[in-house]
């Protein structure tokens, strides 16, 4: 991922290139610029714990915010939550109420009984490919630091001085120590704390306890995975028991689609789109309806009575066949959505992802990586326009999720209702969310 997201300016939904604070940076990785593309092959596509154990006694087991909220907002959040009954069968029922979309209580609640209990994508194994190389970024308020070290160990740590709370460090870079920029504090690249000035007279410090917090830390094909909840010591849960974790009874599935190691990682595109993050997931999980209206240009080369929708553990996936074996599209179209934020397409000689980021209430980033066929990449002119065309796309489900959101904000919408045939991704996805979110209610 490219850790300079935006530039100035107010588009929403725009490729932009400058935002450091909260994506990590992409040193070796490649995004749309105009110095050519780098090819970079993919990694199999297994989840892979990474072997380390950092070198820190220390530990770390959150309690989130559930012991500070208070009795009325766990009650306001349990009503909110409850508003949507996952037990009613999709014909009878109604969409969540648009408080899911728009209470700001809410959106704290999702970060911590979701997205910081959950495997998370967090950027790509190539920006950390090398000894010494490191990059930053954050999940709402978990800040952190992906690394290897000198032996080639990959390590995840919370970026945060055991000092007084500043950064360790920012941006991506490579470097054999990482220093506090405030006071000077000092850690290697496995977490250990390494040395600090003028300690001189403090009592009861050990420094084994004072390296940096670690994250429990995987890989998958490509991306590199954080799970802020798993204490250190689940580090050494087999490569299986993680997949099972993170894909579900779906990890067959997913690999049958063709999503191998010799794909390359061509572009890297970004958008901060002005909707809640559940919007645009629910665009994506709505079985291809609102395809023939606002994509008409898509919809021309796809084979939309083909269309078909498979729900499992944690995992939804959408199937299309298309009209043309040539051009972008080939001769089918694989979508899986990997609860909670993150989307893998197949299509042709290319495969997308897509990672939804919660920004605020009613605005989310969402960071598309794209692979090619090796055998492609030196094509400059079929690459140009099958991303031209993937971003006219884009910029239509743009403008189609802030307008929902606008709508999720009028006193005139409460619930809507589901469309049975093709909108059972969109039903699965909000009964996962119901059941996570009453976990801690």
């Amino acid at each position: 991922m490219s850790g300079e997201l935006f530039a100035e300016g107010s588009l929403s939904g725009a490729f932009k290139t400058s935002y450091s604070s909260l994506l990590p940076s992409t040193s070796s990785c490649k995004s749309t610029s105009s110095s050519g593309y780098l090819s970079k092959k993919t990694a199999n596509p297994t989840l892979a714990v990474a072997s380390n154990q950092p070198a820190t006694s220390s530990k770390l087991r959150f309690a989130f915010s559930a012991a500070s909220r208070t009795p009325e907002k766990s009650s306001n959040l349990q009503s909110i939550v409850l508003d949507f009954d996952r037990q009613v069968p999709i014909e009878r029922a109604s969409t969540p109420p648009s408080s899911w979309y728009t209470h700001p209580d809410l959106l704290a609640h999702e970060m911590e009984t979701i997205f910081w209990r959950s495997w998370q994508v967090v950027g790509l194994t190539c920006q950390v490919e090398k000894p010494h190389a490191y990059f930053t970024g954050s999940l709402g308020k978990m800040q952190y630091i992906i690394c290897r070290d000198g032996k080639g160990e990959l390590h995840g740590f919370h970026n945060v001085c055991r000092h007084h709370a500043s950064p360790v460090a920012s941006g991506s870079g490579c470097t054999t120590v990482l220093q506090c920029p405030y006071h000077g504090w000092s850690y290697s690249l496995d977490g250990r704390f390494q040395k600090a000035t003028r300690l001189a007279g403090i009592q009861n410090f050990k420094p084994h306890d004072f390296g940096l917090l670690p994250i429990s830390i995987a890989t998958w094909g490509p991306f590199v995975l954080l799970n802020f909840s798993l204490p250190c010591a689940d580090l050494k849960l087999d490569h299986n028991a993680v997949d099972k974790d993170w894909l579900g009874d779906a990890h067959s599935a997913i690999e049958s689609a063709d999503i191998n190691a010799e794909l390359c990682h061509i572009a890297t595109k970004e958008y901060l789109v002005n909707c809640n993050w559940k919007v645009f997931c629910d665009n994506y999980l709505d079985g291809g309806y609102h395809v023939p209206i606002a994509h008409k240009n898509l919809a021309s080369g796809l084979s939309l009575a083909s269309y078909s929708t498979q729900v499992l553990e944690r995992v939804s996936i959408q199937s299309c066949k298309t009209d043309s074996v040539a051009g972008r599209l080939g001769q089918s179209a694989f979508y899986a959505f990997v609860y909670p934020n993150f989307m893998i397409n197949r299509y042709g000689p290319w495969m997308d992802t897509n990672l939804v980021i919660p920004l605020e209430t009613s605005k989310c980033l969402v960071v598309f990586h794209y692979f090619l066929d090796p055998r492609l990449v030196d094509d400059k002119e079929f690459v140009q326009q099958s991303l031209s065309e993937s971003e006219i796309v884009q910029m239509e489900d743009v403008v189609l999720c802030e307008g929902v959101q606008k709508g999720l904000e009028s006193p005139a919408f409460s619930k809507g209702r589901y469309a049975p045939s093709v909108e059972t991704a969109m039903h699965h996805f909000h009964c996962l969310l119901q059941q996570d979110l009453m976990s801690t209610l």
